[in-house]
């Protein structure tokens, strides 16, 4: 939990909200096709919105952010732009809802999602 302290009191901060905001920041961007629950078996787990912490992990150290995003991303988007994207608006969402300074947001991409006719044409074609 993140404490700040404040004129009135204290304000804390549970981690799961933080990741929540950063989960919902990350998945607002086009090509994102989810948070990963990391790989098992090989296989990544595409988490709904009931999951919305997961895929994140946060990392808090002297009042400073640091966010682990495991992600799904949509075929053919340049994987480095839309990293920078994501990095950008999770980063100004957390602070501007928080208050609390980000020291990094890091990208981990776990799994990359075809299109559905895609993979059914080439089903058809084996």
């Amino acid at each position: 939990m993140v404490m700040e302290e404040h004129r009135s009191g204290e304000i804390h901060i549970a981690e799961d909200v933080i990741a929540t905001i950063a989960s919902l920041s990350a998945t607002d961007v086009k090509g994102v096709a989810g948070m990963s629950g990391g790989l098992t078996g090989g296989i990544a787990d595409v988490l709904g919105k009931k999951n919305l912490s997961k895929g994140v992990k946060v990392e808090v150290k002297n009042q400073v952010v640091y966010l682990h995003l495991n992600l799904v991303l949509e075929y053919g988007i340049a994987i480095p732009d839309i990293a920078w994207e994501i990095q950008d608006k999770v980063k100004t969402m957390v602070e501007t809802m928080t208050a609390l300074k980000v020291g990094a947001v890091d990208i981990h991409v776990q799994a990359v999602r075809f299109p559905e006719e895609s993979v059914d044409t080439a089903r058809e074609s084996s």
